[in-house]
Formats: structure tokens, sequence, C-alpha cells
């Protein structure tokens, strides 16, 4: 039962951060029109939260390894609120922008931290499985976040979205601070100044390098896909409205249910073997991304999920085991890593667009996940951290 509880905790805590991260993917093309802006200025309501992670990531980690785990997660749920709110009351482009900053602001302290939790709480041998799980969570909440956002912008409106969200995050909030229990495996560190040395012995490591660097392209080409997707889709001969945009999203829960099995894989053929072998798949679901049709696009969305839900969930499992000493700096870095990837991702694949449209942000993205995996095949072992 205790084991239970805080697999929900953390669970709750991975579905709620999602939600709120990308709501707006599915509301670009309706933010272009209403506020009359481009598609790339509108893609500032995802990359300005996505740069914000990245920003905060490191610092909370070199924090956290002194203050501790939950009171950190359970604090910044609560301010969540605040920017979610703030959002719904936004009045033009620019203060929608600010307050998707700020909620990015938030969200480091809940999930950099959850992960070191994890790795911090749990027996080695359980910390794939429940990664899994906290992956597994991360992708409803990123389903959840987009289709919610579009069904209900299309009957009443994106602010009512948002108040929606908000509302999410309040129970949310209240059921990890009652579920989540106190750290007992976490080793305070010495200081701030201890814990920062600890942290930039980190890229010492080129193990841990590499996987950072497999976070920065998973994010990049998850973002540069399911962010200029809706341009595609929104336009002829597709035409779809807000509502079907977010609907697209139900492909993670394709990928959600093949998640949990990730931990099984990693022991079969290790990290390094599945995340080349995903990398193929990847490219499999962008290249039926191409065939323009309806039904085939959707099913290239849902395989390329997976490949995507499947290395992320490898880096971070690989990363809470192998990082040893001054965890939450570790996964701080791998979350900066990562959150750069996708605040890149959110405008660079936008020059692709306006040359060579999809085709253009497909072939972009493919290059992409090629680095990553030969990255990977070079220096991820199987065993053991790999010194500099």
């Amino acid at each position: 039962m205790f084991s239970d509880l805080r697999r929900l905790a953390v669970a709750l805590a991975g579905v709620c951060t999602f939600i709120n991260l990308y709501a707006t993917q599915p509301l670009l093309p309706l933010f272009a029109n209403e506020f009359h802006a481009t598609s790339a200025a509108v893609s500032m309501t995802v990359s300005a939260t996505t740069l914000a992670v990245a920003l905060v990531a490191p610092f909370i980690g070199v924090v956290a390894d002194v203050l501790g785990r939950k009171r950190i997660i359970v604090s910044a749920l609560s301010l969540l609120v605040l920017p979610t709110v703030l959002i719904a009351l936004s009045s033009s482009l620019t203060e929608l922008v600010v307050w998707r900053f700020v909620q990015g602001l938030c969200l480091p302290p809940i999930f950099a931290i959850l992960v070191a939790y994890i790795g911090d709480e749990w027996p080695r041998s359980e910390v794939a499985s429940v990664t899994s799980v906290y992956m597994a969570a991360s992708g409803l909440g990123g389903f959840l976040g987009r289709f919610l956002a579009g069904l209900i912008s299309d009957h009443w409106g994106w602010r009512a979205a948002f108040w929606v969200i908000a509302g999410i995050t309040v129970v949310s909030a209240i059921v990890v601070a009652a579920t989540l229990t106190r750290e007992r495996g976490f080793v305070r560190a010495e200081g701030l100044s201890h814990s920062l040395r600890l942290m930039l012995g980190h890229f010492g490591n080129l193990e841990l390098i590499t996987t950072f660097m497999v976070g920065f392209a998973t994010l990049f080409s998850f973002v540069a896909t399911f962010t200029y997707v809706n341009f595609y889709l929104a336009a002829p001969p597709f035409n779809l409205p807000a509502s079907a945009l977010g609907s697209i999203f139900v492909v993670y829960l394709v990928a959600i249910a093949v998640t949990p099995l990730t931990g099984g894989w990693i022991r079969r053929i290790g990290s390094r073997a599945l995340v080349m072998v995903s990398a193929a798949v990847w490219w499999l679901g962008l290249l039926i991304t191409l065939v323009p049709w309806l039904p085939a696009i959707i099913a290239g969305l849902a395989i390329l999920a997976c490949a995507g839900f499947t290395c992320q969930t490898t880096a971070t499992s690989l990363l809470a085991e192998r990082a040893t000493v001054a965890r939450s700096s570790a996964v701080g870095i791998y979350v900066c890593f990562y959150y750069v990837g996708g605040s890149i991702g959110a405008v660079l694949p936008g020059v692709a667009w306006a040359h060579a449209g999809w085709p253009g942000c497909v072939a972009v993205v493919m290059a992409v996940v090629l680095a990553m995996a030969m990255l990977a095949a070079r220096f991820w072992r199987s065993k053991g951290p790999r010194r500099a």
C-alpha cells in the first residue's frame, strides 16, 4: 500500500505537469487568427515555456540536493496554479507568452526533482519500472492537456480551457501533498557551493553527457513534429478545427500503453540497443506521415510517439541509475538539455516549414533522430560509467 501511494503521487504529478506544459499546441492556429500573428510568433507560447524550464532546471537540482524533495515538489505544484489562471485572463499574445514563461519556471521543481526522488527512494531493480509509470503518466498528461484544450476551446473558448487546467492543478497539488511520502533515501549535499561543484562534475562523464544530448534530440523532435503538424492539418485539404487537432494527440495513448514495457526491454537488450531500434521506428513513423491521407498521418504519429516515449524512458531511467551522486543536479542538467531541445524544436523547423512545408520539417527531425542514435551507439555502455 505504501509503495502504491507513492506511485500514485508520482503518476499524478507527472499528469499535472504535462497537462500544463503543452496545452497551447492545438490552439496555435486559433491564436494566429485571434491575435493576427504568424505561426512563428504563436509558437512562442510553446517555446517560452520550454525555455523557462531549461533555464531553471539545472539550478533547482542544485537547490534540491540541499533542501530535499517533497517540499519543493508540492510547493511548485501549488505555485503553478497562479500563472495558469493569469493565462486565462491574458488580453494579448505578449501577455500570454509571458505567463507561459512563468508557468515554465514552476515546472522543473516538479518533474526534475521527481525523477531524482525515484532514483533515491526505490531499489535500483525497480527504478526503470517506476520511471515507466512516471513516463506513462506524463504522456497521459500531455495528451489530456492538448485534448482538453482543443475540445473546450471549440465549445467555450480557449480561456475556459485554462480555467479547467488550473482547477486540475489545484486538485493535483492537494492529492500529491497527501500521498507523496517524505524522502528517506535522500543524502543532503553539504551546501550550495558543494552541490554546484558536484553538478559540474557530471560534465566529466561521457555517458551522462550523451544522455543529456539524447534528451535534447528527443524533445526537439517531439516538439517539432507535434507543433508543425498542427499547421499542416489545419490547412487544406484537411482543414481540421482546434478540437480535432487536440484529438490527434490520442496517439499518445498508444505510446502510454507501450511505455510500461520499456523497463523489460532495457533489461533484455540494453539501453543503447533500445535507443537505436527506437530511432529506426521513429524514422518509419515520420515517413508514413508524408502520405497525404489523414489515417496514415495519424498512424505515423502513433508510431513515432511510441519510439519517442521509449527513448525518453530509456534515457531517464539510465540517468536515475548512473548518476550516483548529486542526482537532482544531474536530472536538472538533463532537463535543461531536454527543454533547450524543445525550445529550438518549436522555432528552428519554422524555417523548413516556410521553405518546404511539412516534408521540410520531417527532414529536419529525421536528421536529429539519426544524430541521437549515433551518439548513443558511440558513447553509451552496457555497464558502468565512462569517464572523460
